[in-house]
C-alpha cells in the first residue's frame, strides 16, 4: 500500500516539474487539450514541440511498464459509456477554455483566478457525476 503513495507523490512531482519546465524554458502552458488541438489543427514546423510532447505523454506509460510499474489491466466501463464520457469531456473542455491540466496544474500554479474557478467547477462536476453514475450503474 505504501507504493501507491510513493507513485502518487512521484507522479504529481513529475507533472509539476514538466509543467514548470515547459513554461520556464518555452513559455508554453501544458494544457493537454490545447496542445493536442493545435498539433492536429495545423501541421507546421512550429508544432514539432507539440508532437514531441504528445509522443512523450503517450510513451511514458509504456516506459513505466518496462521499468516494472504496474498499470490497470482494464477499464470496466462499457465502450459506449467511455465514448459518451469522452464527448462530454471534450465539450466541457471547449466551454471551459481549457482542461484540467491547463487550468488545474498550470493555472492554479500561476494563481490564476479564472483557472481556480474553472478547476473548482471541473471537480464539483466530477463529484456529482460520479455520485449519480454510481447510483445508476
Amino acid at each position: 500500500m505504501k507504493d501507491i503513495y510513493f507513485q502518487a507523490l512521484a507522479g504529481g512531482a513529475l507533472l509539476g516539474i514538466g509543467a514548470f519546465l515547459l513554461l520556464y524554458l518555452n513559455g508554453k502552458i501544458a494544457g493537454i487539450s490545447g496542445i493536442t488541438y493545435q498539433a492536429i489543427a495545423s501541421i507546421t514546423s512550429q508544432n514539432s514541440w507539440r508532437w514531441c510532447f504528445l509522443i512523450g505523454l503517450i510513451g511514458a506509460p509504456l516506459i513505466a511498464t518496462r521499468l516494472g510499474f504496474s498499470l490497470p489491466d482494464q477499464i470496466s466501463a462499457p465502450i459506449i459509456t467511455l465514448a459518451i464520457a469522452g464527448l462530454l469531456v471534450g465539450i466541457g473542455t471547449r466551454m471551459g477554455s481549457g482542461c484540467t491540466s491547463g487550468h488545474g496544474i498550470c493555472g492554479i500554479g500561476r494563481l490564476s483566478k479564472r483557472s481556480i474557478v474553472a478547476t473548482l467547477i471541473f471537480m464539483s462536476t466530477a463529484v456529482v457525476t460520479v455520485a449519480i453514475s454510481r447510483q445508476m450503474l
